[in-house]
């Protein structure tokens, strides 16, 4: 009989405040980790560990964990034989891919990655570079960074270096003249685990509700009143995920309509189901948004 808990691990770093904060969006409760690595969850079957993304899928492929989340970089990086449970669309800024980019200084007389022939690279992502200029044919000697990537691009040839939004490369007076890979947050499983009913269950309810959490923060409940004659114009501007919700009112004349939007959506619908007729308009937030 297995183990019931499920060891999992959550990224120390850059991934550790917003990852406890889409938990909390799915309905749970986590405390502590402001002060430990080992965090409590309202949940008395899952435990948490916090690790580095680095190191995670290597700790989940060898059972030390269950599951674990980390980005798709890493289980590369790592070459790591895990279960790639889901893609969960949530950074550290953004819902965007993070991007591994090659980068040099703006003064720098290189144009494209042949131009680096025989030049040194600096990076944390050292495996995936080097086969990233293999697959080119380029030779050069990859180095691994310790941190401050940016800082080294003018004492080496060129780096490669993790960007979400591009600020920092900016910052930095740096160009970027290519793309080494892009990466989203994966939750993953070892492979023994995954073939546990009990621990599959439970990675597969929280693969659910994250994603849940995550398609509502984009999106929010709308409600309206409109009257029965103004209705078909009223529905040719929603867009729904199926159907709009439409109920009788106590006023046989009108009906309440609701459904979900774009939240971005929202203020260019608002004002044009007003016009439409439509009245009593709210819109409201969601915490989790299940297909």
């Amino acid at each position: 009989m297995s183990e019931r808990i499920l060891k999992l691990g959550i990224p120390k770093g850059s991934l550790e405040q917003a990852t406890f904060a889409l938990f909390e969006k799915a309905g749970f409760t986590v405390s502590g980790f402001e002060r430990s690595y080992f965090p409590r969850i309202d949940d008395d079957e899952i435990s948490l560990i916090l690790l580095r993304a680095q190191e995670m899928s290597r700790y989940v492929a060898d059972g030390v964990l269950d599951a674990g989340f980390t980005g798709h970089d890493w289980i590369v990086e790592n070459g790591s034989d895990v279960q790639e449970v889901c893609e969960l669309r949530y950074s550290k800024a953004t819902n965007l891919p993070t991007r591994w980019v090659l980068a040099v200084p703006n003064e720098s007389a290189v144009q494209k990655p042949e131009d680096l022939a025989g030049g040194i690279i600096a990076t944390e992502l050292v495996n995936a570079t080097r086969r990233y200029f293999e697959s080119k044919r380029i030779p050069v000697k990859v180095e691994f960074s310790w941190g401050a990537t940016e800082v080294k691009a003018r004492l080496v040839n060129a780096i490669v270096e993790l960007t979400e939004t591009g600020s920092s490369i900016k910052a930095n007076n740096l160009r970027i003249i290519d793309t080494i890979m892009t990466s989203t947050t994966r939750l993953i499983a070892n492979r023994l685990a995954w073939q546990d009913e009990f621990k599959r269950t439970k990675i597969e309810n929280i693969s659910i509700l994250l994603n849940a959490a995550i398609d509502a923060k984009s999106r929010v409940g709308m409600k309206l009143n409109a009257r029965k004659a103004d209705l078909p114009t009223v529905l040719s501007l929603l867009p729904s995920e199926k159907s709009p919700t439409i109920s009788e009112l106590a006023d046989a004349s009108f009906v309440a309509v609701e459904i979900i939007v774009e939240d971005r959506l929202a203020r260019t619908l608002v004002p044009q189901l007003k016009r439409a007729g439509a009245s009593g308009i709210i819109t409201y937030p969601l915490n989790r948004v299940i297909h």
